[in-house]
């Protein structure tokens, strides 16, 4: 596997600077082959602004520059060395490398661990442990490399994309592991996108994204931070970077390749990653600040969009159109997105009456008409008057026509953006997409260019959330359980008998840490039972109680509703008869009689041991439906209150809770409590648990109690 030492501390801007900002660079494996990878890498490095040095024992000059036969024959230390070189050299580049005392080094080769075969995955891990015990940054093997335009540096044997001029306000880093796809969105530049460096790793042996993310975050020359990957050994790693992120309010946009189970397959194969639980990335990514980024072509748009905004300093947004239909996409794609299109105040709705003519519409959105072409100025007024109104932060131009009459508008409406502290935001309905405009809307600091209506609207209910988690500030997260839970619920799983526990054991775990759980009794035969069930109060439900039955409603063991002793003798004939078919083996300790808990929304609450992440929580619509319906939610455990609370305002059936039809409201703050107790749980014995699951719990109002629990221990270590 790539990284093999996961638990190393990441690597900072101080530690990568010889590999990001290079002053010298040598290419091991200089050419004159045209198209070989030392040709190519060469006059990628035609423009290094540095000192470049060519370095193969063939030749003694190409072109204009000399050429020396090895590292030790150089002038100076290169503070960089390049590897055009293959697979069976790389360990003795990298002897050279430490011998002369070089600080980084670039291997292009493929052939390592991406194989799959022991062998060179030894290999690999033989070259990062050197590597790191030289004190050599290592990027690769198997990348196409990195770009620093800036410098000049263009540290690659493809074709570098060309920036329309060189970056002079703080711009884009672009980080991935494939860089094939890296490089494909850095050719944005070309464009007019404002992208100042493009950072590959490949199968990460040394050098991985999180050192990259950790690094630009303290970059002063990063904007924003556009991250595309696959997965990773160890990627707390990169939660860490994310955190300095943020920090550092620098945005972090994530798109995440081996979301399903073939993806993730084929991200074994080819960069010999591990591609994890996607939803356990995605929460690992809201906890840590970092915004997702769901299509691969809205990745760039959303990074830049972030990296222009200022904080919103408005709750709606405007839309200003000379095309009522596309007023029209707008006010739809708000709509589906969550993005307040409120209408305007007093002033801003006078500019817009006096100006717009009445076959237009002088509301948000605002269809100013085509009537702006007689009259140029009206465009300003009223997009002036929408941004300078409070209740909007920014303000939407959609453009249907790629012509020259439009690329003004863009400068204008970025002015008053600029003026009023706001941001802007050009959609390009056109399908001319690289037509005239296009780069001068890229290229203003305050404009940001969409080519989808919808990719705009869900960038900026991402902004506004991110702005408002910022205006926030971190929130305290306080324990709910008892302090002595820890304990308690150890001591009762040491006394468990089997890998999973009885549902009775599983209760008395939960309620430890005040998980309110239904009553019951273990009745060994009919009579006890409704004795029990006469304790009790009838109706009551009957269920077998046996390790080796955990999922008792497909084996039919379970009776509900059971309204007197005579009913709970055939029950409990029942019950036992079923579990002998289902399970002749299975071990009976009895069965439980429980009071009918009255009806609910049934939600299912759980924990599991994720193998990248620890310990996390879910919640969701629960009960026998819970497969089918796949509403949940996921975070890190533990969760604070808040956390769990939102959580559940995720979830598609959010409504549900809130009340509906003849079903009171749920006390969200009761159950957000309940999702905290089982986080708490799943945290403090993550060594020992590996699943948890409490379904249903049984909800309607302030009442809510898990009526049936499962705790699967986690497998004996050694």
């Amino acid at each position: 596997m790539g990284n093999a030492m996961p638990e190393r501390p990441l690597y900072r801007a101080a530690d990568l600077r010889a590999l990001l900002s290079p002053q010298s660079i040598a290419v091991v494996g200089a050419s004159a082959r045209a198209g070989s990878f030392g040709e190519r890498t060469v006059r990628n490095l035609d423009g290094f602004r540095g000192r470049l040095h060519l370095v193969n024992a063939r030749y003694d000059r190409l072109g204009e520059r000399p050429c020396h036969a090895a590292l030790a024959a150089l002038p100076e230390v290169p503070e960089l060395v390049v590897a055009a070189t293959p697979m069976e050299a790389a360990e003795g580049v990298l002897e050279d490398c430490a011998a002369v005392g070089a600080q980084a080094l670039v291997l292009y080769a493929a052939g390592f661990s991406e194989t799959g075969r022991p062998e060179r995955i030894a290999l690999q891990e033989r070259l990062a442990a050197r590597a790191r015990a030289a004190g050599i940054r290592l990027v690769g093997p198997n990348c196409i490399g990195l770009v620093d335009y800036a410098s000049g540096a263009k540290i690659s044997f493809i074709t570098v994309p060309q920036p329309l001029a060189i970056p002079t306000r703080p711009a884009i880093g672009i980080v991935s592991q494939s860089g094939n796809l890296g490089f494909a969105l850095a050719q944005a530049v070309e464009a007019g996108a404002n992208i100042g460096r493009v950072l590959t790793c490949g199968n990460s042996a040394d050098v991985d994204v999180a050192d990259y993310v950790a690094a630009l975050a303290e970059d002063p020359a990063c904007s924003g931070i556009a991250l595309l990957f696959e997965g990773m050994a160890a990627p707390r790693r990169l939660l860490e970077a994310a955190e300095i992120a943020w920090a550092h309010d620098k945005p972090l946009v994530v798109h995440k390749l081996a979301t399903g189970e073939s993806g993730a397959a084929a991200a074994l194969s080819h960069t010999g990653s591990l591609a994890g639980s996607d939803a356990a990335y995605r929460a690992a990514f809201e906890r840590s600040g970092a915004v997702l980024a769901e299509p691969f072509e809205g990745l760039l748009e959303l990074a830049s969009f972030l990296a222009k905004a200022p904080p919103p300093r408005g709750a709606g947004v405007a839309v200003v159109s000379t095309s009522g239909g596309s007023a029209i996409m707008a006010a739809d794609r708000a709509e589906v997105r969550g993005v307040d299109l409120p209408q305007p105040g007093a002033a801003a709705r006078a500019v817009l009456e006096a100006r717009i003519p009445e076959f237009g519409s002088a509301r948000n959105p605002c269809d100013v008409t085509a009537q702006v072409l007689n009259d140029p100025d009206s465009l300003r007024a009223c997009a002036g008057a929408l941004l300078e109104d409070p209740a909007y932060g920014a303000l939407i131009l959609p453009n249907g026509y790629a012509y020259d009459v439009a690329t003004p508008r863009f400068a204008m409406v970025g002015e008053l953006a600029e003026t009023h502290g706001k941001i802007a935001c050009v959609v390009w309905t056109t399908q001319f997409l690289e037509g005239p405009g296009a780069r001068e809307a890229e290229a203003e600091p305050r404009v940001a260019l969409f080519r989808s209506m919808d990719r705009c609207m869900a960038a900026i209910a991402a902004w506004q959330a991110r702005g408002a988690r910022r205006a926030a500030g971190t929130p305290a997260v306080a324990r709910l359980s008892p302090p002595e839970a820890k304990a308690r619920a150890a001591a009762l799983l040491d006394q468990a008998r089997g890998p999973v526990l009885t549902e009775r054991e599983a209760k008395a775990v939960l309620a430890a840490y005040g998980v309110p759980v239904v009553a019951e009794t273990l009745a060994a035969d009919a009579g006890a039972a409704v004795a029990a069930a006469e304790a009790a109060g009838y109706p009551v439900v009957l269920k077998v109680e046996s390790p080796d039955l955990p999922h008792k409603t497909e084996a039919g063991v379970i009776r509900l509703n059971l309204a007197d002793a005579a009913a709970v003798r055939a029950g409990f004939a029942e019950v036992m008869a079923n579990a002998a078919r289902a399970a002749p083996r299975a071990r009976i300790n009895g069965v439980l009689v429980q009071p009918m808990v009255p009806a609910g929304i049934e939600m299912v609450v759980g924990a599991r041991h994720d193998p990248l992440f620890g310990p996390t929580v879910v919640v969701g619509l629960g009960g026998i439906l819970v497969e089918l319906l796949r509403d949940t939610a996921l975070a890190l455990a533990p969760v604070g209150h808040g956390e769990a609370r939102a959580m559940l305002e995720r979830l598609k059936g959010a409504k549900l809770l809130h009340g509906f039809r003849n079903l009171p409201a749920v006390d969200l703050d009761v159950l957000a409590g309940i999702v905290q107790r089982v986080s708490e749980l799943a945290a403090d014995q993550a060594g020992r648990i590996a699943e948890i699951d409490v379904n249903p719990v049984i909800c309607a109002g302030g009442r809510q109690v898990a009526v049936d629990a499962l705790i699967a221990l986690a497998p004996p270590h050694g």
